[in-house]
Order: structure tokens, then C-alpha cells, then sequence
């Protein structure tokens, strides 16, 4: 069994194209002996956004603090906010976006991609 404290976690800025203002911490992952799957927490900062885009795998988004947006394959921006769930099945084009001034942070949990 593992136990970690989330504020013990290296938090660090998200280096990808599309990326703007976003931060992640691996909760549980390969490092901790968890082959299928990996849990992530992400900070979206006011005025940042992940990319637009999508996966071969499905995941499942949980916001823990503050309010953003989740924009669907069409472009639509659908509010969320703490206590929300979110599904996005593979394949779905999806992005997350934070145009408010506090932070918005979410819980993502996926297959580990080297696991498919």
C-alpha cells in the first residue's frame, strides 16, 4: 500500500503545445507500482488552458477547487465548479479553461498509456 500528501508531491508547469498557465502533480502513478492506471492533479491559473484535444483512452475529471470550463468537440464552453464530474471517452476532443481570477484545479485519473 501507498499513502501520500498531496502538498508533498512535485507540483510543476505543463510543457506541451496548446499549454497555458497549468500545473501537475502525479498522485499515483508508475513510480508507485500502479501498472493500470494514473491519478493526476492539475491547476489551470486564471487566464490558462490546456490543449485542444483528445486521447485513445478514456478518463474521468473531478474538480476540487474554483470554477472553469470544459469545452466540448464543437467548441462549446460548459461551466464547471467544485463538486462536478466529468467523463470524456476516447478519441472525444476536449480542453479545460480557467478565465476566472482564482485557480482552478481538478483530479484526472487515465489508463496508463503503456498499459493499453
Amino acid at each position: 500500500m501507498i499513502v501520500k500528501i498531496e502538498q508533498e508531491i512535485p507540483e510543476a508547469f505543463v510543457q506541451e503545445e496548446g499549454v497555458k498557465n497549468v500545473t501537475k502533480r502525479i498522485l499515483i502513478g508508475p513510480e508507485d507500482g500502479s501498472s493500470n492506471i494514473i491519478m493526476r492533479y492539475f491547476k489551470v491559473l486564471p487566464g490558462g488552458n490546456t490543449p485542444f484535444h483528445s486521447h485513445d483512452f478514456e478518463h474521468v475529471v473531478r474538480v476540487e477547487k474554483g470554477k472553469g470550463f470544459v469545452v466540448n468537440a464543437s467548441g462549446q464552453e460548459i461551466p464547471i465548479s467544485s463538486g462536478h464530474s466529468v467523463f470524456i471517452a476516447p478519441g472525444e476532443k476536449h480542453q479545460f479553461k480557467n478565465s476566472n481570477e482564482e485557480p482552478f484545479e481538478f483530479l484526472c485519473t487515465i489508463l496508463n498509456p503503456n498499459a493499453i
